[in-house]
């Protein structure tokens, strides 16, 4: 038997296969490009199916929840404000007491389309901002149907693809988390330019594929890490398909180069500054049991099959899976990380005809079942010996702590296995039995599509036998057998006719858009009613009250020129990072990444939603200690009462009820210590030594200071280190917060003698001190914040945080190149 089929770039090629592998052979004629009318209709019923999809949320008053509303949203308003009064957030003074948000992948700065939409809309509404990364869906949508076109398969099936790709699985379970939907969303787009570039040997084109790409990556999430490897496999698979891989490659060696040094161009500065924040945050890398904790749970691949055999979407939230409560071993995955349903359709169609029938084993299609294999068995982490190979072998992996991020992967590959099989349909009808019986492989096939089902049946019923929910998975179960039993009746009736094909390909695309629609858009997996999101829209009576006491006392101390800063506790996930909204210079928030020093000095934890999860090291013992006064913490925002904390928090005698009502109760505490003041006083300390101890050492903090070690011998003054006979009397004089932005502070000093400023905002590389205009040396000064050494009389202190600076990029390259090496000897060694 003779077949032949049009490549990605539209050439013939042709294979041989004898009977016994009839199976496996490509298609006997495939269609050349598409016409004019197939091309409108594919867009218009994308846009038509993305239209319906996008409608779901604000038809129903919901909106996507959780990490969209409780840290994206806050972020984008941040960053809208920012540029409204002509800054860029480079720095959030109202998160964690400060933070580096230039270097925060997940700060949306360096994310093109924010930027952007930060800048035309400053304060968008939670229903817009949903919008808007829904739209993210589009370009990666439009882009599977010219992957589909140049391939010279039929639109019915790139119109599937696309459905599954905008609504399928992870893409909506996962919609939460807003950074990884911005690059899964553009991946189509630069996976068609690279084909492209490759064929064509276009410079143009691979400069926009590098463009293109680096956005794709820029949020640097795991999602983007394993689709830019995906790319990577497609010029290996594109080389080693040419017959000839190193002519191929040299061939192509200039358009790769180019592609390269523009996006590593492009990508310099957002991935220098991170690997920077990396090097002092609280999770610069995970070990493998860390990362082992997020693997897919194998019984979660029944979702494929049976959308709710879990209850994943009962709005009930009773979910009975595989999740941290019901696996002896543990997991930190829950029911949307394990959420994998694209259409009953393409899981008939993935069993029948791709595996029972071997279609997907043919050539063309052989890279993606590749990258769904991998994929699976990857996000399967631990249940597999893979991903210990590739944990301690590529590099990159050891940044991220769930393989579960994989199912990203694994919807792009089941979006490309169902278009691509109705395209099959579409041509040839459905395997021939005759074929089948004659194949050695085939029965191993069908066996494994026999035993797909009944694991993913037995899986589903013995997590709802254990729930007691087995009447409630067996209908799921039964409502899947029905469906699946309707689709195979209208394969098996239309496949003998061409033209009862393309009405039941029509039928079939039809039905997976509606299915995905019903199942997946403004489901139990993404979204809540806007009204659990009230802070960022109209607060409850209480609550608003609540607020407005706390934002006019802090109105009064600011016009003192004092600046005491918050915590918000307890109160929910949405007033987790409101603070960045309502202009709180908050203690803590809600993070994954956050500064280490911080978090050890003061124990914030990345969730501050549940009071429980908050801890006191030795340094930040309670909310009356040194080390709290120094951060000028004096107000304290609960969900309830000081009396009813848990018992493990230190008690607040003294604390002043300014508001205390139901949802909110706001407390003063004690005076803190002034944003700056001037130290006469120099002590020595190693930061990371008292840090380690959890010893916070003595100090007079009127006019003391503890100054890192290394950095005391350099400076002018005495400060009582060289002479420690007596203390240095304290200064005549004062210092004034004469500005404060986001990005720089402005202090005015007046001192009798040399001295040092102490200003309480967090030490961090990128920020640049300034006295009367001259460059200066700024000190580590109490083991978390900023200090400048001034000589007697009246000076002009600004403190600038200057990230982009060449000076501190290439101290972060440096730093990163030192690591490296560092590393390296250790394991020489």
């Amino acid at each position: 038997m003779r077949a032949e089929y049009l490549g990605p770039a539209g050439g013939t090629v042709a294979t041989d296969a004898d009977a016994a592998t009839a199976l496996v052979v490509e298609p006997r004629r495939i269609s050349g490009a598409w016409t004019r009318r197939q091309w409108a209709l594919a867009i218009a019923a994308v846009l038509a199916f993305w239209t319906c999809a996008a409608l779901a949320w604000p038809l129903t008053g919901s909106v996507v929840p959780w990490d969209s509303k409780n840290h994206f949203y806050p972020m984008l308003r941040y960053l809208g404000e920012a540029l409204a009064h002509g800054e860029l957030p480079l720095w959030n003074p109202y998160h964690f007491s400060g933070h580096p948000a230039v270097a925060d992948p997940q700060s949306l700065l360096f994310t093109p389309t924010m930027l952007l939409f930060g800048w035309l809309v400053p304060q968008p509404s939670m229903q817009l901002f949903d919008a808007v990364v829904f739209a993210h869906f589009l370009p990666g949508a439009l882009a599977m149907l010219a992957l589909f076109a140049r391939r010279g398969w039929r639109p019915e099936g790139a119109f599937v693809a696309a459905a599954i790709f905008v609504l399928g699985g992870s893409a909506s379970a996962r919609l939460q988390h807003t950074g990884m939907i911005f690059g899964y969303g553009i991946f189509p787009l630069a996976l068609l330019l690279l084909e492209e570039a490759l064929d064509r040997r276009s410079y143009l084109l691979a400069c926009l594929f590098a463009a293109v790409a680096s956005t794709m990556v820029v949020g640097r999430d795991q999602v983007a890490f394993l689709t830019g490897l995906m790319l990577i496999g497609v010029v290996v698979h594109q080389a080693v398909l040419s017959g000839r891989p190193v002519g191929y490659l040299r061939a192509r060696a200039g358009i790769l180069l180019a592609a390269g040094l523009v996006g590593a161009a492009l990508l310099a500065v957002p991935v220098v500054l991170t690997m920077q924040l990396l090097a002092t945050s609280t999770r610069p890398s995970f070990g493998f049991g860390v990362a082992a904790m997020g693997s897919l749970p194998p019984e979660s691949l029944a979702t494929i099959l049976f959308a709710n055999v879990f209850g994943s979407l009962r709005w009930t939230y009773d979910y009975w899976g595989p999740d941290w409560h019901s696996l002896v071993e543990g997991t930190w995955t829950d029911r949307a990380t394990n959420y994998l349903f694209a259409g009953t359709a393409p899981a008939v169609l993935i069993l029948w005809h791709g595996l029972a029938g071997g279609r997907l084993l043919a050539r063309e299609f052989r890279f993606f079942l590749v990258v769904g294999i991998a994929a699976v068995l990857y996000a399967l982490g631990r249940y597999t010996p893979v991903f210990s190979l590739v944990f301690d072998n590529l590099p990159g992996i050891a940044l991220y702590r769930r393989p579960a991020d994989a199912t990203f992967l694994i919807n792009i590959a089941l979006a490309f296995a169902g278009g691509y099989l109705v395209h099959r349909f579409l041509n040839e009808g459905n395997p021939r039995f005759a074929d089948m019986r004659r194949s050695p492989l085939a029965a191993v096939l069908v066996a494994c599509a026999i035993a797909a089902v009944l694991g993913a049946v037995l899986s589903g019923l013995t997590f709802a036998i254990r729930a007691n929910q087995g009447a409630a998975a067996g209908t799921e179960i039964a409502l899947g057998f029905a469906l699946s039993g309707a689709l195979v009746w209208l394969l098996w009736k239309s496949g003998g006719d061409r033209r009862r094909r393309a009405a039941a390909a029509a039928l079939l695309a039809a039905l997976t858009g509606g299915e995905l629609l019903w199942r997946n858009a403004a489901s139990a997996l993404n979204a809540e009613p806007a009204e659990r999101y009230a802070v960022f829209r109209e607060l409850p009576a209480e609550q608003l009250r609540g607020l407005q006491v706390l934002k006019q006392a802090l109105a009064e101390r600011h016009a003192r020129g004092e600046r005491p800063r918050v915590e918000i506790l307890g109160l929910g996930g949405a007033w987790q990072n409101a603070s960045m909204v309502l202009g709180l210079e908050d203690t803590i928030g809600y993070n994954p990444l956050r500064l280490a020093d911080y978090e050890r000095a003061i124990g914030p934890g990345e969730n501050a939603a549940d009071p429980n999860l908050r801890q006191f090291p030795g340094t930040f013992r309670g909310y009356r200690c040194r080390l709290a006064s120094l951060l000028g913490l004096e107000y304290l925002v609960l969900d309830r009462p000081v009396e009813k904390l848990p018992r493990h928090f230190p008690r607040l005698p003294g604390a002043k009820l300014l508001y205390g009502s139901g949802p909110i109760w706001v407390y003063q505490l004690s005076p803190g210590a002034p944003r700056a003041y001037l130290a006469t006083h120099a002590i020595p300390v190693d930061s990371e030594k008292v840090l380690s101890e959890e010893e916070m050492p003595e100090f007079d903090r009127r006019s003391a200071a503890l100054i890192e070690s290394d950095q005391v011998a350099e400076l002018a003054g005495d400060y009582g280190v060289r002479d420690t006979a007596t203390e240095p009397d304290p200064a005549v004089g004062s210092v004034k917060v004469a500005g404060y932005r986001r990005n720089a502070v402005s202090l005015e000093v007046d001192t009798d003698r040399n001295s040092i400023v102490v200003l309480h905002d967090i030490y961090y590389p990128g920020w640049e001190v300034t006295v009367d205009g001259k460059p200066a040396r700024m000190l580590r000064a109490n083991l978390l914040f900023r200090g400048v050494e001034v000589p007697a009389g009246r000076h002009r202190v600004e403190f600038q945080f200057r990230p982009l600076s060449v000076a501190n990029l290439v101290s972060a390259a440096s730093g990163l190149i030192e690591d490296e090496d560092g590393e390296a000897e250790t394991l020489t060694r």
